[in-house]
């Protein structure tokens, strides 16, 4: 079969991909929109180049269509600076006043293609479906990553939701080269695994991952773990010892909340990587060194380099390409997927039946804004599974400060029994004992199974069926099964 470009049925089979319209002049998306609707594209626009470099940090340009005249674009500069720092994106350049010096030029920083205006609708097409084509094949030679990546695949990265596939994406772009990433995020977001995840899929993956914990470093002794240091350098120095950077040398040192290193040390770490070499303390000798850095945080550094706290230049020469992590709390429908995860791992690692998770449990997991995130999550399952009696966990056997969140409108307070002239059966009196106490505890069921002396399981058991015989009552005609 002769090659040529796809067609629209066969490029509908595959992953959609991500077209950016950058023109100030709307008729050219209205044609796009018109004219390659059918191509499984997802299309957006930008009227100016700062909009350009937000997409395509945010890593949701694929193809770019480019207007010589945008306004901001110095004429071929975004053109360079997108060849030389997101290579696999593929620029078709278009022109109101073309010249074949320019297409030239263009082909020449890396321009898929030159198209004069008006466009030509036919000839559009074609070189969108030849830059759809050309897209793929460039991202598979440097993408590890799968689309749909499980736990296994993702080095440990659980989620499906529209977030976590944008941090996919992104994570397969910065792995197929070596510029400095800088991921921000909240504590227990996984900023370590997506630094792994980034190495292992990048040329780098069978040289040495070294994460480095600046938020634990001893401050006297940081200079001597990240450079190394001389045998009689310092009391207790006695013997030469290479420092993390030398250790991670042809790989990559993972620089965990960059934020807390001294503004001393974060000039000599500046120097370190603009130089590329390393003095170790106590030496007079530079010892040269390749390694790839990602760094990451919990502070907003904008914010510590305009009070004093962080360096400009460490800041900008970090921040090449950075990545932000959502908090759990902006993702919650992969809770479900990541205590999957969790229970799955439990039972290996420890080698009893696997417990499951009731609905209920779920659900008031869902209700929760896990200020800790997914290593908060993690910890309360691990919690969960270890102290839970049965082989189903519910809302009970989780931390009170969630199941207190967990207080339905049919266990607030009720009025007291009155004397009503006749013998009040038992269940009648535990009832409203059990009620009552839920009431009092603020909805906390293991103080108030602990208040009542009974076990929080028959508790939560005794409050099921309160619900379900609360439900029949409410349903017409209904009979109980």
């Amino acid at each position: 079969m002769a090659d040529g470009p796809l067609s629209a049925s066969s490029l509908g089979s595959l992953n959609p991909c991500d077209l950016l319209v950058a023109d100030a002049d709307p008729s050219t998306v209205e044609v796009c929109r018109d004219l390659l609707g059918g191509l499984g594209l997802t299309i957006r626009d930008a009227s100016d180049s700062d909009t350009v470099m937000d997409a395509l940090e945010s890593g949701l340009v694929d193809i770019l269509l480019l207007s010589q005249a945008l306004p901001g674009a110095q004429d071929l500069e975004l053109l360079r600076h997108i060849h030389y720092w997101y290579p696999e994106t593929q620029v078709v350049m278009i022109a109101d006043d073309p010249s074949y010096g320019m297409a030239v030029q263009a082909a020449r920083l890396g321009a898929f293609e030159y198209l004069p205006k008006p466009l030509d609708r036919l000839t559009l097409r074609h070189t969108i479906e030849r830059a759809m084509e050309a897209y793929r094949i460039e991202a598979g030679q440097h993408t590890v990553m799968r689309e749909s990546p499980d736990a296994e695949g993702a080095y440990g990265i659980v989620g499906k939701t529209p977030a976590m596939m944008k941090l996919y994406k992104l994570i397969g772009k910065v792995a197929g080269n070596i510029h400095p990433v800088l991921i921000l995020g909240e504590s227990g977001t996984g900023k370590e695994l997506v630094a792994r995840a980034i190495h292992y899929s990048g040329p780098r993956h069978a040289r040495p991952f070294v994460p480095v914990d600046c938020g634990t470093l001893v401050p006297t002794l940081m200079e001597s773990e990240l450079f190394g240091h001389e045998r009689g350098a310092f009391t207790g120095a006695e013997r030469s010892k290479d420092g993390l950077l030398k250790i991670a040398e042809g790989g990559t040192v993972f620089l965990d909340e960059i934020g807390e290193l001294p503004l001393e040390l974060q000039a000599k770490l500046l120097r370190a990587l603009q130089e590329k070499e390393i003095r170790p303390v106590g030496s007079t000798r530079r010892i040269r060194i390749d390694v790839r850095v990602i760094a990451a945080t919990n502070r907003k550094l904008e914010e510590e380099v305009r009070e004093g706290r962080f360096r400009k230049d460490l800041y900008f020469r970090l921040n090449v390409v950075t990545l932000k992590l959502p908090p759990l709390r902006d993702r919650l429908d992969d809770v479900e997927d990541l205590i999957d995860t969790f229970l799955d791992r439990i039972a290996k690692t420890s080698g009893q039946p696997r417990k499951e998770i009731s609905r209920d449990a779920l659900r008031l997991l869902k209700s929760y804004s896990w200020p800790g995130n997914v290593r908060e999550l993690e910890n309360f399952v691990e919690r969960a599974v270890a102290l839970s009696s049965g082989n189903m966990l519910e809302p009970i056997d989780f931390p009170t400060q969630i199941s207190a969140r967990l207080n339905p409108p049919h266990f607030s307070r009720e009025e007291p029994l009155r004397r009503i002239g006749r013998v009040v059966p038992i269940a009648e009196v535990e009832r409203h004992a059990i009620l009552n106490a839920v009431a009092e505890a603020k909805g906390d069921k293991l103080l108030a199974a602990q208040m009542l002396g009974i076990g929080k399981t028959t508790l939560y058991r005794r409050l099921r069926e309160y619900e379900r015989k609360k439900q029949l009552e409410n349903v017409p005609n209904a009979t109980p099964a």
